[in-house]
């Protein structure tokens, strides 16, 4: 179990109802921002506290890994300058009876305050700029305490949390799908090439398979136990991408289904890449080594561009600013 401190002056409504978190993946500026990134290891079980107005509000239970998704439409005008893509985490939310203001306790805890990343200053104020960010075990066991009995049934749920694959990706392709099987300007058999690449088939899978001769992970070669998957997400490109050959890898099932939701990933060299958020065992049964350098040989320089943004925006691997 990890602990996480987020503050959600302007999301707390939308985020406690809806039972999630959300926050864009970059600056308006397009500066990579430590605070966003850190939804890419909330795992399920992790115990999450709710800071709003100078208090702490609320626990959660982390009930999913993070996934890429839309901006909540419920936002409405919080937060105009951020992006529409962004990273969400199911969270089951509990409203506390006591809630504690940090700053009244902020001689006991300002020693245990992390040098980097810290939720609060100094002085007990809250950092306006900080949306998640991990808190050392020490100072989560002092809130905790300070908290009380109200939250020992909800760490206590956290220990057997069974992780849910609550993830809007679908929808949010298939309302993009709908759109292409309606965009008259696109010529049909052009928009139904790119409605089968969704799925790792057609034309898509064709341009990779002059590429690629098997699955990376698994050396399956049978192209019927194949799926052509994209290293550059569909819901993510534009239609040239959807059907570039380079921006592909041929998968097994079950390997696809861990590179799309960023458990797994590649370097430009060929070494793979395993999220520190994925359940090894489960990576062990599906035949991935899980210890030591794994090399799946090289790739095109084409492919290497599309693998670059995986690892920044589809991976759940946090890199730091």
């Amino acid at each position: 179990m990890r602990y996480w401190w987020v503050n959600q002056n302007q999301t707390y409504r939308h985020e406690i109802a809806g039972g999630y978190l959300w926050s864009p993946k970059r600056n308006a500026n397009g500066a990579r921002n430590p605070f966003y990134e850190s939804m890419r290891e909330v795992a399920p079980g992790d115990l999450i506290f709710s800071f709003m107005d100078s208090r702490i509000f609320a626990v959660g239970i982390a009930q999913s890994y993070c996934w890429e998704s839309p901006k909540p439409e419920e936002f409405g005008n919080a937060g105009q300058n951020w992006e529409n893509i962004g990273w969400k985490v199911q969270v089951n939310f509990t409203e506390l009876a006591n809630r504690v203001r940090p700053k009244d306790h902020i001689d006991i805890l300002r020693p245990l305050l992390p040098i980097r990343y810290s939720p609060l200053q100094p002085n007990g104020n809250g950092l306006q700029s900080v949306y998640l960010t991990e808190l050392p075990t020490a100072l989560a066991e002092v809130l905790t305490g300070l908290i009380g009995q109200e939250i020992a049934p909800i760490a206590l749920a956290a220990r057997d949390v069974k992780p849910v694959s609550a993830d809007d990706l679908d929808s949010w392709e298939q309302q993009l799908e709908q759109e292409l099987v309606t965009d008259s300007t696109i010529p049909e058999t052009e928009r139904l090439a790119i409605i089968l690449a969704r799925n790792g088939q057609g034309l898509f899978k064709n341009r990779v398979s002059k590429i690629e001769l098997r699955c990376r992970i698994t050396g399956v070669e049978n192209p019927v136990h194949l799926i052509a998957s994209h290293c550059k997400p569909w819901r993510d490109s534009t239609n040239e991408e959807r059907l570039n050959g380079e921006n592909g890898l041929l998968l097994t099932p079950s390997i696809d289904h861990l590179f799309d939701r960023g458990f797994l990933g590649f370097e430009d060299n060929g070494n793979l890449i395993i999220s520190p958020v994925a359940h090894r065992p489960s990576l062990q049964r599906m035949g991935i080594k899980t210890e030591g350098i794994v090399n799946v040989g090289g790739f095109t320089s084409g492919q290497r561009q599309f693998l670059d943004f995986h690892r920044n925006a589809v991976l759940l691997r946090a890199i730091r600013t």
